[in-house]
């Protein structure tokens, strides 16, 4: 019997990693191993029940990350230490323990036990698409710095960009994307205009079916995948009209409203890029031709409305 291809996944539990993880169990060419800090928590057992192999893995050890990826033929990883660390660190912090330790950690660990194929779920640098204007996105920027060290590391490679989670619908803390108003709800956004375009992303549908794909491809030297970025962005779109379509799916009046700054420089200069950056994505065409290329087609927002949103809210 041929060895089993494990994927190692790190933030399994994750709306990210939960949607590879079931993507890999779906396929079956790859065998998901998930990567947890604690494989007796409840989020582990309910990988264990789905028939994952859950492995122990300190994000800020590397050496438990060497033997936690003994074996696998690749690595699907972000540096979300909120998925990780039992009191988050925030914060963000540009000195360890952070997401650019975190990640450099996974690299290391990955080419010291001979994995062939990492693909980072990253995010563009904030303060170099701003010129410096917005310095204070540290999770964006450290993020950037640690998918740089994957294309030096010598690892075959890839890295995703994600835009805005459409499954902020209902996983937004400390409530859901949508806020009940007496006729219906109210999409309240910090900073962003009418005007302001984001990018969104369908993370549980179309970054699965990414990463498949890449998995899928990556030994395929025609492809030429490796030390490539893939945004996957489903719409670049003002939330305004998010609202107008998320109304017309639900029947109901879905308004849109600038909310103030949060209070917290990381986040402020998160929203504040995004608006004024269309999302930072705007280079990207849509649909994405590097991932037509690979063969995924990208969901609609009103795919999305349909299949999640009505069903949750209508």
């Amino acid at each position: 019997m041929a060895s089993a291809r494990i994927v190692s996944v790190f933030g399994a539990p994750g709306t990210q990693g939960s949607a590879v993880v079931r993507a890999l169990l779906k396929d079956a060419t790859f065998a998901p191993r998930a990567i947890c800090l604690d494989p007796d928590s409840d989020a582990a057992q309910k990988l264990k029940a789905q028939g994952v192999e859950v492995v122990k893995g300190d994000f800020f050890n590397k050496a438990s990350l060497v033997n936690a990826l003994r074996g696998s033929e690749a690595v699907f990883s972000l540096a979300h230490i909120f998925l990780h660390v039992t009191v988050p660190i925030f914060p963000f912090k540009a000195e360890g323990p952070n997401e650019l330790v975190a990640g450099m950690n996974m690299v290391d660990a990955a080419k010291e036990v001979g994995v062939k194929f990492f693909i980072f779920s990253s995010l563009p640098s904030i303060s170099k698409i701003s010129a410096g204007k917005y310095n204070n996105a540290l999770h964006y920027d450290q993020k950037a710095a640690v998918e740089e060290h994957l294309r030096s590391s010598g690892l075959a490679n890839a890295s995703i960009h994600t835009g805005a989670f459409l499954e902020r619908y209902w996983t937004f803390v400390p409530a859901g994307l949508l806020n009940r108003t007496v006729k219906g709800f109210d999409m309240a956004v910090p900073l962003f205009r009418v005007a302001d375009r984001a990018a969104f992303t369908w993370v549980e549908r179309d970054l699965a079916a990414v990463v498949l794909a890449l998995l899928t491809n990556y030994t395929d030297p025609s492809k030429n995948i490796s030390g490539k970025v893939y945004p996957i962005v489903n719409a670049n779109i003002p939330y305004a009209k998010l609202a107008e379509m998320t109304g017309k799916a639900l029947g109901v009046e879905v308004t849109f409203t600038t909310a103030p700054p949060k209070g917290m420089a990381a986040m402020d200069d998160m929203y504040a890029a995004h608006a004024e950056y269309s999302g930072l994505y705007t280079a990207t065409p849509i649909p994405n031709p590097d991932l037509v290329a690979l063969g995924v087609q990208l969901g609609t927002i009103e795919d999305f409305l349909e299949a999640e949103v009505k069903p949750r809210f209508g």
